[in-house]
């Protein structure tokens, strides 16, 4: 067995999702932004990458039998035998007791090192939000991926859960409108990959996953148009209210750049194409323009 592949069963490719962590950072405001808020947003980072890589080590493990059957999957490090179910679990286990001792660490950051951002001696919000995001993930690994519905709502909490170990981290207080905003994108998210990958058993011919064959087409579209419909206004009204008069022209402005994302992304999703979300957003240069362009005028809200 080589490092290399006990990495690669890691999924580090799958770290860009990890970047929803920064989130909190966009309409936070010079007041609430300092060294000890960028560095917080870094240990969230860090230890999503750790939890995330076991998670997908311990569900490799799970299904390797089915993985080794599967014409993409049987070439993962575990199901092709480069790496060992035993060393893969026992990595994963190693890989959850950092990830949190560092969460716990963090949070006692005031105690330790003098941080006067932390509240009280101990101020646990990030290992609270790691461990529900860890208890989801397992249930998720353990049989709750067959589930419909339930395990949307897993899937669209990686997201959310990503965005507030971002803002705990970094001490920034989450408005309602943020709240509403990423629980309804996450759902989108979840949503849009799994009608794609209905999308493309439709078009190919090819097996989908137990789960998606539980759904009909016509009601993940539903919930994804709903999750979109709600996520546009939830951020449309924060864009009008939640700014000050002199930058509320500008947050209104971003609402474009945002509403023809998640068009572009549609596109992507309606074609079949969404299965892996950080894909999409790495390889349509069109949708990653329209990204950018949203960050930069909503940065101009916020902060000119």
């Amino acid at each position: 067995m080589s490092t290399a592949a006990l990495v690669k069963a890691g999924r580090p490719r799958q770290w860009v999702k990890n970047v929803l962590v920064v989130a909190p950072l966009l309409p936070a405001g010079w007041s609430q932004l300092d060294g000890e808020a960028f560095l917080g947003v870094a240990v969230a980072f860090g230890v999503f990458c750790l939890v995330a890589s076991a998670i997908y080590m311990i569900n490799d493990v799970r299904d390797v039998e089915a993985d080794r059957a599967h014409p993409k999957k049987r070439f993962r490090p575990i199901a092709s035998g480069a790496v060992a179910p035993r060393t893969a679990a026992v990595t994963a286990v190693v890989l959850l007791v950092v990830a949190h001792a560092i969460a716990a660490l963090w949070g006692l950051r005031g105690a330790l090192w003098g941080f006067t951002g932390a509240e009280g001696s101990w101020d646990y919000d990030l290992l609270v939000v790691m461990a529900i995001y860890t208890v989801i993930q397992l249930a998720y690994c353990f049989g709750v991926k067959h589930e419909p519905v339930v395990e949307l709502a897993c899937v669209a909490s990686g997201f959310l859960l990503r965005a507030l170990a971002g803002g705990t981290a970094a001490g920034i207080p989450l408005s309602e409108w943020f709240l509403m905003t990423t629980a309804f994108g996450s759902l989108f998210m979840a949503a849009g990959k799994r009608y794609a990958e209905s999308r493309q058993g439709e078009l190919t011919g090819r097996q989908v996953r137990r789960v998606v064959q539980r759904y009909t087409p016509t009601y993940l579209r539903f919930v994804w148009t709903l999750s979109a419909t709600v996520v546009v206004t939830a951020y449309s009204l924060w864009a009008f209210t939640a700014l000050s008069n002199s930058s509320q022209r500008w947050a209104v402005v971003s609402i474009v750049p945002f509403v023809l994302a998640i068009m572009r992304y549609a596109v992507d999703v309606d074609r079949g194409e969404a299965e892996e979300p950080e894909e999409i957003v790495l390889h349509d240069r069109v949708l990653l323009v329209l990204g950018l362009v949203w960050v930069a005028v909503l940065l101009v809200a916020v902060y000119l």
